[in-house]
């Protein structure tokens, strides 16, 4: 049990007490209650709002209730000095030994330090790049893909089961025109000299897709009429897509564990499924839309269609599931899929790129609706990231054959960079990738930065070695307050995960990760300007095993948090 979590039963139980001595009543609602550090570090090293979180459904003042807290909390043998602050924050201060204690625990618990299983039994799907099958993975999937991966290992990590899921969107448009561009590139395949039309995709990655069709079939489809070969082209071409995605997203580490295709989706009757459910729950009803806001088309005319109750949720207007044609919309189908995702999960994420904000209402409104509000979603937006090369922003399309993809920027700075850098930043903020930043040697890299303060860690044993100081075991009481402030920091990370995770932002692991990579070169450059303060002194071998034990654990904390952003610590930088 990590401090935060034996703080927060040790305060349970002080509140227990309390309800026993008839001093609070029972029966209060406890879950905004928190043990955290407080924002100022003269204050001590723990906090509590349990008085004023409770005062008020207790009908008692906040003072004088966290006055009665705090002599439950001085009982504690971890407890040095308990004081009240303001209308009634507690806050502790703990013993020296407490904090060893938990330096011994990191070691302890080695890799599975801040891991945890409060969301054992509860499964989370997770679906994220789904990018459509036209063309390889390019930098504007790139984001979304980290802190969708980034985000399953979290949930992890505090103990839920996770289900990676992609949405193949196989069944509109552009898969059609995806297949007439393979028929070109089959056809030159053949000998003949073609030229691609604007709005087909002229990318050479479909060239290998022509000639495999051309080997197998030779020139049978060559003046075929378009019905004849469209399906056969659109299956192979959407395969070699998603072989070439698969690929991609290997180089930085990503694999899903399920592939769901649009098409099997509404060949299955999906769809219908879920209309059937939400008109049997009268969510659906055939209705017709008000026309559009300012002035109406002239081709516009009422026409009457299956109308999801969306407003009833929260959203702006009931939405259509049908076109007028009777094929499905966009939102028909997705809401579909969603339905199929929730009989699944008990819980489901979606990471959008930010271009979809404006459709986020009616899917959490169809979703509420479909699970009758017993699952929780969440759909984080990715904001896209602005590529920079030679100061100029990089286009990226793939109908112009004008992109950067994903395993350009691996094969040049690597997969631990790309995935690192792309968690600098909260999911919804912008972003720029400048390719000479993110290698770049300095205190404003976080990349960097962590990863030089591991490497500092892992070269202290070869240093040892080299001094000729042999390893011998660790006293901690030999640590002082100074070197103990390091301790407090990497105590938090348990609790860091907790919250990145219930939050659903990945981005606060790296964040951690660089206040504690800072704090660890602020210890180490003391060493600098006084050398007693220095990691090894070969006239005091206890001393010596002590801060290297406080090194180890500080490399231990940022290998866990590495983990869990999918990337790997170094041992040593070039």
């Amino acid at each position: 049990m990590t401090l935060y979590i034996r703080f927060a039963a040790h305060l349970d139980a002080a509140l227990d007490a309390l309800v026993a001595s008839g001093d609070l009543p029972s029966g209060l609602e406890r879950r905004a209650v928190t043990v955290e550090p407080p924002r100022d570090t003269t204050h001590g090293d723990l906090a509590t709002n349990a008085a004023m979180v409770l005062a008020k459904p207790a009908g008692t003042n906040p003072r004088a209730l966290a006055e009665k807290i705090a002599a439950e909390l001085e009982k504690l043998d971890e407890v040095s000095a308990v004081s009240v602050a303001g209308p009634g924050f507690i806050n502790l201060t703990l013993t020296d030994a407490t904090w060893r204690g938990e330096l011994a625990a990191i070691e302890t618990a080695g890799d599975q330090y801040g891991r945890s299983t409060g969301g054992a039994g509860v499964t989370v799907n997770i679906e994220y790049v789904s990018a459509n099958p036209t063309g390889p993975m390019h930098m504007g999937h790139c984001r979304g893909a980290v802190v969708g991966d980034a985000l399953a290992s979290l949930l992890e990590a505090v103990g839920h089961t996770v289900i990676r899921e992609y949405y193949v969107n196989d069944a509109g448009g552009q898969v059609d025109t995806l297949a007439r561009s393979v028929h070109l590139r089959y056809r030159e395949a053949l000998g003949e000299t073609i030229e691609i039309p604007e709005g087909l995709y002229p990318g050479d990655y479909l060239v290998p897709v022509g000639e495999k069709l051309a080997a197998e079939h030779g020139d049978k489809f060559v003046t075929a009429p378009e019905a004849d070969w469209l399906i056969l082209f659109r299956k192979e071409a959407v395969a070699a897509m998603l072989v070439m995605i698969r690929a991609d997203l290997a180089l930085l580490g990503i694999h899903h564990d399920l592939f769901s295709s649009e098409a099997e989706l509404q060949a299955a009757g999906k769809p219908e499924e879920a209309e059937a459910w939400l008109r049997e729950h009268d969510l659906v009803y055939d209705g017709v839309l008000e026309a559009p806001k300012g002035e109406t088309p002239e081709d516009w005319e009422p026409v009457e269609l299956p109308l999801f109750r969306s407003s009833k949720f929260g959203d702006d207007q009931d939405r259509p599931i049908k076109k007028s044609n009777g094929s499905w919309t966009y939102f028909g189908a997705d809401m579909a899929y969603h339905f199929q995702k929730a009989q699944n999960a008990d819980q489901l994420i979606d990471i959008w790129g930010a271009d979809h904000a404006g459709t986020v209402k009616r899917i959490v409104a169809a979703v509420a609706a479909l699970t009758e509000s017993k699952t929780r979603f969440d759909v984080k937006l990715v904001q896209m990231v602005r590529l920079l090369r030679n100061g100029e922003p990089v286009k990226m399309s793939k109908r112009s054959g004008n992109f950067v993809t994903l395993a350009d920027v691996v094969s040049e700075v690597g997969k631990d960079v790309v995935r690192f850098t792309m968690l600098t930043r909260k999911a919804d903020a912008q972003m720029d990738f400048d390719f000479a930043k993110v290698v770049e040697a300095s205190k404003d890299n976080p990349v960097f930065y962590v990863q030089y303060a591991h490497a500092r860690v892992a070269s202290l044993h070869r240093r040892a070695a080299e001094a000729g100081i042999a390893p011998i075991a660790a006293d901690l009481s030999l640590l002082d307050t100074v070197e103990l402030g390091l301790v407090k920091l990497a105590a938090q990370f348990p609790r860091v995960v907790e919250s990145a995770a219930t939050n659903r932002e990945p981005h606060r692991i790296a964040f951690y990760l660089y206040d504690l990579a800072a704090e660890f070169h602020a210890w180490w450059n003391m060493g600098n300007d006084d050398p007693s303060r220095r990691f090894l002194l070969a006239d005091q071998p206890e001393l010596t095993a002590a801060r290297l034990f406080l090194a180890d654990a500080i490399g231990q904390v940022i290998r866990n948090g590495l983990a869990i952003m999918g990337v790997e610590a170094v041992q040593e930088l070039n």
